[in-house]
């Protein structure tokens, strides 16, 4: 079978076809972005136009398929469509016209089936029966159960899944008792676990860019396809550019493309099962991308981000130094003395270039109170505002950590090098000395809740309306007179300083309006730059995704990945099949080739290095640690789990980020713990190995395609072991994971469309390759990277 594989791809590997154009493609698109999947909601979905389309006026039609009816405002922003979800196929394409030319947008199935849920009192006195979990973004208060007079139930409709929850008897939190399966929740405790829909995941259609030819790109199908779906940019591709052969596509990239310095082919496909993984091919002039040196710091699935707290990194200029002075604050809650000029300084000096980062993100900068605020019971401080989160000003860099011209310094050093750097950016809610909140004091949601409560850190049932403190008000971002000059603040920092994207704060809180106007104006005001935005939200998949799109944020960061990977790679008693799992959930949201962000840690969680080697407990309070003793790494091994963990970021689709300190493994429990002061030398023998590991791994990203825009084929998943590859063109990447405590000798199936390839182990493993099989001898908590081309 191998042989014949071989034939069959050198057969399509011929020479470039002749160049054909595509028609109804204007030399000035009318979007530069490629417009995002629109995702059905059912039988009845709103699209709001002006995410595709900034100026909605420039639409002249919408022609959709016989399946759909539809209609378009009058001012054309929202578009109304109906039909019966239960009989489209998985995917569908809509034609937008703007003059003469022809815009495509995919549209996908709507994926919720109707879920009951019951709960029986058994002759108890019940008053209240509630569900919470993953499947309502744990708020209680949204899915109450109704009392028929025997059992308590309602009905949800889910997308197929996997969903951790719980009930809520009476106020009362418990596993449910008619329901025996349930799974650790990484915090000492255990939900109880609802499966919805029956896939069969290896029936479904996978796709592989194979090779190419000049202008031919090949694809191999695995496993039957019903229909392929090609665009190049936001144009579909008809049959003059599709071959199809059995389970062999060939497709030739329009002349079109030629006049283009990056443009994308975008791939997909479906059978009865289901739906392909998506394609995501890059191209210069009319020929695929073949060498990561024709990327660029523009290229957003090629970034690599590097997350540094301003105060925490490096003291630049002790001339801006002033901590806080009161005596109520501890002095790791006070100033630091890192500042811009302490980054320049480390760009300059090769620190991010040789550690292989090419997209600094920088905690907030704009100016904070002088003065102490907030408390923490024991032991007893206040805080000042070294992490930047209270803004009293939204456009004034403060003056402890520089100055403008010291940020467009900064930034024109980081460009020289081909690196981008984007900005935290803190929209949610202002401190009460910001001139915003004492001139509009009813700009802000109520402090107060209809009971007199106080509504602060209600962060779910009211994640809109909710204060993060009483001194932190939260911005009614729902209304235009407050959307409006917070987004053009935002504006300002892009045009102003030239940065390069922003990553959003407590993205969950803000109103989708803000969102949408924001992303609008960018694309408005910086329509040939490339901008990226991603936000950071707690919650479900489905809550995490309703951010996501060409009118919203490119992405945001992925939690649920970052906590199962925490568990799988810290703690042996969990199983690699359930990060297996989550990830492949993370794509059906997602996209196989999201721009989501995958972190090493960040400045809310403790240190992974203390959970892994058992110096902070999973079910303990990590801040409470970090305040009463002293955190170090603990069981040695767990330099080699950070490693794995970091290993893991760098290998699957996304954005990898290293959280400061990562690198070499900085202990500690959580805030401030998590926060202390970067060091760069004084390194003993277990940093200097995992700095030099984390160096490497970034630097095969960097030289691999495949880690940037291949595809993800699972080769092994069990309880200790995790392998999978990734190819892209010649370009083949496996990765094997191995967290027992024995080293293991691993064999591996390989696809047949990896073909002939000749691989290198990265990290010494060795190996042998018979026939389609390869077999590794992996370290104990270690892995291996087998590079071929």
């Amino acid at each position: 079978m191998r042989n014949i594989s071989i034939i069959i791809l050198s057969v399509l590997a011929i020479s470039c076809q002749k160049g054909i154009e595509l028609k109804n493609v204007p030399e000035k698109p009318a979007v530069n972005d490629l417009l995002t999947v629109v995702q059905l909601l059912g039988d009845s979905t709103e699209v709001v136009m002006t995410d595709y389309f900034p100026n909605p006026s420039v639409i002249d039609s919408v022609c959709m398929p016989n399946v759909f009816s539809y209609s378009l405002s009058g001012d054309k922003s929202k578009l109304t469509i109906k039909c019966n979800n239960s009989e489209l196929p998985k995917l569908n394409v809509m034609d937008v016209w703007v003059s003469e030319a022809k815009y495509s947008l995919v549209l996908r199935k709507g994926r919720k089936i109707p879920v009951n849920f019951e709960y029986n009192p058994s002759g108890k006195k019940v008053k209240s029966v509630q569900l919470t979990g993953q499947i309502n973004d744990w708020n209680p208060a949204a899915t109450p159960l109704s009392f028929d007079g025997t059992i308590f139930k309602t009905t949800m409709m889910l997308n197929p899944g996997k969903y951790h929850y719980q009930v809520v008897v009476d106020g009362k939190q418990m596993l449910d008792s008619a329901n025996p399966v349930k799974e650790d929740n990484n915090m000492g405790g255990f939900n109880s676990v609802l499966v919805v829909g029956n896939n069969q995941p290896e029936k479904l259609p996978h796709l592989v860019a194979v090779s190419t030819n000049g202008n031919v790109l090949n694809i191999k199908a695995i496993n039957s396809v019903d229909k392929v779906i090609v665009l190049w940019q936001n144009h579909l591709l008809n049959e003059k550019f599709i071959v199809i052969d059995a389970q062999d596509i060939k497709l030739t990239i329009p002349s079109n493309a030629e006049s283009f310095k990056r443009s994308y082919i975008r791939v997909w496909a479906f059978n009865e099962y289901g739906e392909s993984n998506d394609l995501l091919i890059p191209l210069e002039g009319n020929k695929p991308v073949v060498s990561t040196s024709q990327l660029t710091r523009a290229d957003k699935n090629s970034q690599i981000m590097y997350f540094l707290m301003v105060d925490r990194f490096n003291n630049g200029n002790s001339n801006n130094d002033k901590k806080v002075d009161d005596p109520e604050i501890l002095p790791e809650a006070n100033y630091y003395g890192g500042d811009l000029a302490g980054v320049t300084q480390k760009i300059k000096d090769g620190y991010f270039t040789a550690l292989g980062i090419n997209t600094i993100w920088l905690s907030p900068i704009t100016q904070n109170p002088l003065g102490a605020w907030g408390l923490y019971p024991e032991p007893r401080t206040k805080f000042s505002g070294y992490h930047g989160y209270w803004p009293i000003s939204s456009s004034k860099v403060d003056f402890r950590f520089g100055t403008s011209d010291e940020l467009k310094e900064l930034i024109a050093e980081a460009h020289s090098r081909n690196m981008n750097v984007i900005l935290d950016y803190v929209a949610n809610h202002v401190h009460k000395e910001h001139p915003l909140y004492i001139e509009h004091p009813d700009w802000a949601t109520s402090l107060y809740l209809p009971d007199g409560s106080l509504n602060t850190e209600r962060w779910d049932e009211y994640r809109l309306t909710t204060w993060f403190d009483v001194f932190l008000p939260t911005l009614d971002l729902e209304r235009p007179e407050v959307y409006e000059p917070m987004t053009d603040s935002a504006l300002y920092w892009l045009t102003e300083f030239g940065l390069d994207g922003f990553r959003h704060d407590a993205t969950k809180h803000i109103h989708e309006n803000f969102w949408r106007r924001l992303t609008q104006k960018v694309k408005q005001n910086v329509p040939d730059r490339s901008v990226y935005q991603i936000g950071e939200t707690y919650g479900s998949k489905e809550l995490i995704a309703s951010y996501i799109g060409s009118g919203m944020l490119d992405s945001q960061f992925d939690f649920n990945i970052y906590d199962a990977s925490v568990a799988a790679f810290a703690r042996p008693d969990i199983a690699f099949t359930q990060l297996n799992n989550s990830l492949h959930e993370t794509f059906d949201y997602y996209g196989w080739n999201n721009l989501m962000g995958y972190i090493s840690g960040n400045q809310d969680r403790a240190r992974f290095i203390s959970y892994a080697g058992g110096a902070v407990r999973f079910d303990e309070d990590a801040k409470k640690a970090g305040w009463t003793r002293e955190i170090g790494v603990g069981d040695l091994v767990a330099y080699n789990k950070l490693c794995m963990l970091n290993a893991f970021n760098m290998t699957i689709p996304g954005v990898p980020t290293i959280y400061y300190g990562d690198e070499f493994g900085s202990p500690g429990g959580n805030d401030p713990d998590n926060r202390k002061m970067m060091k760069f030398d004084g390194f003993n023998s277990k940093e200097q190995f995992t700095l030099e590991t984390v160096k490497r791994l970034v630097n095969i990203r960097r030289e691999n395609m495949a880690l940037n825009y291949g595809n993800f084929n699972v080769l092994m998943a069990d309880k200790d072991i995790y392998a999978y590859v990734r190819t892209y063109l010649n370009n083949s990447v496996i990765v094997v994971f191995n967290k027992s405590a024995e080293e293991k000798e691993i064999t591996l199936q390989l696809p047949s469309f990896i073909g002939e390839k000749m691989f290198s182990a990265e990290f010494s493993s060795e190996f042998s390759l018979h026939n389609s099989a390869i077999t590794v001898k992996v370290k104990p908590n270690f892995f291996e990277i087998l590079v071929g081309k």
